[in-house]
């Protein structure tokens, strides 16, 4: 009986082993699935070590902005739904948000941007589309973005602290040195519809001056305008009307 006993017994270890053996096994097989549909609420895409990569999300869950592999706060985005875009070093490098509603008294507010940035720091490229009940804008936009060793994602957010300490002319003062000194991002190109429901392309200078524009108002009036550096235009080409 001991003899059986002992065999039992090791037959039993032998089993737990190769049970063992089996679930390693199969944790490390890669795993393959087929849907034709799923709901959920958000889905991280990740990197084999769990860095994040693009994060798909409903506005309850829509992540905060991410630098270098740290989530950092970021509660004036609980009103989008979207799509983030992470590189490899774990910093957030552009998206996709939009949202579009209308409350009780009938307000609109609605508005999509997609948006590429330039390494640890802001959108260098964005297209973007908002709506509300005054105003209907729908605009590409190249920005020049300062290297991130000029200026950080925490200076600006630093910069923008200081200026709600200050006065209107102070403020205004404030962001004008920082512009002069290459520290702020500066758009270079607009190319979108107006107010007045005209269309513009609008070309910059490094300090974000309107130097060129090429209009088309909504009556279908085409003018080429060449400002100086105080936003005065100095010379207009018009379409000349055949007699």
């Amino acid at each position: 009986m001991s003899q059986i006993r002992t065999f039992l017994s090791g037959a039993t270890t032998m089993a737990a082993a190769l049970a063992a053996v089996f679930a390693l096994t199969a944790a490390k097989t890669e795993r393959k699935e087929t849907f034709d549909e799923i709901t959920v609420g958000r889905i991280n895409i990740v990197e084999p070590d769990g860095t994040k990569r693009i994060i798909i999300s409903n506005k309850a869950q829509f992540p905060g902005d991410f630098k270098e592999g740290k989530e950092g706060a970021r509660p004036d985005r609980r009103d989008f739904a979207g799509m983030l875009f992470v590189n490899e070093e774990g910093t957030e490098n552009g998206g996709l948000i939009q949202k579009g509603s209308m409350n009780a008294d009938g307000k609109i507010s609605s508005g999509l941007s997609l948006t590429f940035d330039r390494f640890r720091q802001d959108q260098a490229l964005q297209l973007l589309s908002t709506d509300s009940a005054t105003h209907q804008m729908t605009a590409i936009k190249i920005n020049d973005v300062p290297h991130f060793k000029v200026t950080s994602m925490d200076d600006v957010s630093r910069f923008g602290e200081e200026a709600r300490k200050l006065s209107g002319a102070e403020r205004e003062a404030y962001w004008k040195k920082l512009s002069e000194a290459g520290r702020l991002s500066e758009n270079r190109i607009f190319l979108g519809n107006t107010r007045d429901k005209g269309s513009s392309l609008q070309l910059k200078d490094a300090k974000g001056r309107v130097r060129m524009m090429l209009l088309v108002s909504a009556e279908g009036k085409a003018e080429i305008q060449m400002l100086d550096e105080q936003g005065k235009v100095v010379k207009s080409i018009e379409p000349t009307v055949a007699n």
